[in-house]
């Protein structure tokens, strides 16, 4: 009973002594993921809409996480206050001109702030200055305007179908003019006999040149040509 008993509280005293390092362990990555060991400085922005922006979720500048959002506080119907803890030592690299917009980790993770590069000779940001932001592009709304794009080209594609269905059976001008082959054969006839008058008319024009009442009056033309060049 004795040695049981003493088994009893060794693997008691493992179990708490693992406990307590895993909830160390826990602290220290948490804390080291919310900045709580380093030295930080606050910024705020303001959105119309976060688009489920969370508290603890990062903000990242130059494709870096540098800080999280610390606080999410809704101001009234049309703005929302987003507070953000960012690392002490990148302080210098935020321009007062910076603006402050909505990402996501890959198309479905998480929202985050995103900073963008200010001006090179814009002054640095200060401690609890507000920056300006860049209101987020709904999912939703992307999704109703490429519903309205689809249903437009599906329209435009029935109204095609419709004109090569009426084509195809020889309706209107055009389908005539393709299915229907004596239309065809005549505008061939039609355009032979416009080449054939073109040529009739240039060798009347040369008989023309012959004549002798026309004579002089083609001769002055030629001269006047000649003059000009």
């Amino acid at each position: 009973m004795e040695t049981h008993s003493q088994k009893f509280k060794v693997r008691l005293g493992l179990f708490i002594v693992g406990g307590l390092a895993i909830f160390f362990l826990a602290i220290f990555i948490i804390g080291r993921q919310k900045n709580m060991f380093n030295p930080v400085f606050k910024l705020t922005t303001k959105f119309y809409n976060v688009s489920g922006l969370q508290v603890g979720n990062n903000v990242r500048f130059s494709g870096v996480n540098i800080g999280t959002v610390d606080n999410i506080n809704i101001i009234n119907d049309t703005t929302v206050l987003v507070e953000m803890m960012i690392k002490m030592n990148l302080l210098k690299f935020i321009k007062t001109d910076s603006e402050v917009g909505i990402g996501s980790e890959g198309l479905i993770g998480d929202k985050l702030l995103i900073i963008s590069q200010g001006s090179y000779d814009a002054p640095v940001v200060k401690k609890g200055q507000r920056l300006n932001s860049s209101e987020p592009v709904e999912m939703d709304g992307i999704i109703a305007s490429l519903q309205v794009t689809a249903s437009n080209a599906e329209i435009i594609s029935q109204n095609l179908a419709e004109v090569m269905y009426k084509i195809n059976n020889g309706n209107g001008t055009l389908g005539r003019l393709i299915a229907d082959p004596t239309i065809a054969e005549n505008l061939d006839q039609t355009i032979e006999n416009l080449k054939k008058g073109s040529k009739g008319l240039e060798e009347n024009m040369e008989a023309a040149k012959g004549n002798i009442l026309l004579k002089g009056y083609y001769k002055r033309k030629a001269k006047a040509a000649e003059k000009k060049k």
